[in-house]
């Protein structure tokens, strides 16, 4: 347990979980995945991070990108700890294979994903998405990302979503803030 959480098995509280993310964990091979009940008023990263005692290094957001090439959108989810921000320009680019990549939409994020903004999580993308995994987090022994919904949060090793379909750990996928 992280922090202040309150965590038991995930598996065990489907009403915590956006439906993609029940679905999601049903094959999942990993048992290890804890949910922890939040204010969804806190569950933006700083926020949450102070209220609930979990350091910015334990925290990771999961973050929709998008490119367009040859007139089709291209997505992709980051998984990039609190401490780092995405080279959405330069490494993300180069894989989703456009020339611009930038972050999606929120409302496209929203629907494409049937997640809440500000809870998105690597579990239960949609089929064919690539997860790219910063390295630093799929290292980090426990780690904290969305459930889909803002009202609550995954604790999981970070290992174990290199596991997830579609997965991928990639070296500097994120710069260190500051």
């Amino acid at each position: 347990m992280l922090g202040k959480l309150s965590t038991e098995p995930a598996r065990e509280r489907a009403d915590l979980l956006a439906p993609p993310v029940v679905a999601a964990l049903a094959s999942f091979p990993v048992d290890d995945v804890l949910i922890a009940p939040i204010d969804p008023d806190l569950a933006d990263t700083a926020a949450f991070c102070a209220a609930y005692d979990v350091t910015m290094e334990e925290s990771a957001n999961c973050v929709v990108v998008a490119g367009k090439r040859e007139g089709v959108t291209r997505y992709a989810a980051c998984v990039i700890l609190a401490t780092t921000r995405a080279d959405v320009n330069g490494v993300v680019r180069r894989r989703l294979d456009v020339r611009k990549a930038s972050f999606a939409p929120m409302a496209e994020a929203v629907e494409l994903t049937g997640m809440e903004y500000g809870g998105i999580t690597p579990v239960g993308l949609p089929e064919g998405w690539p997860v790219w995994i910063d390295a630093r987090v799929a290292a980090t022994d426990r780690v904290i990302i969305g459930s889909g919904i803002r009202g609550s949060k995954i604790e999981l090793p970070g290992a174990a979503l290199a596991q997830l379909p579609g997965a991928e750990v990639v070296e500097h996928l994120a710069r260190p803030v500051g």
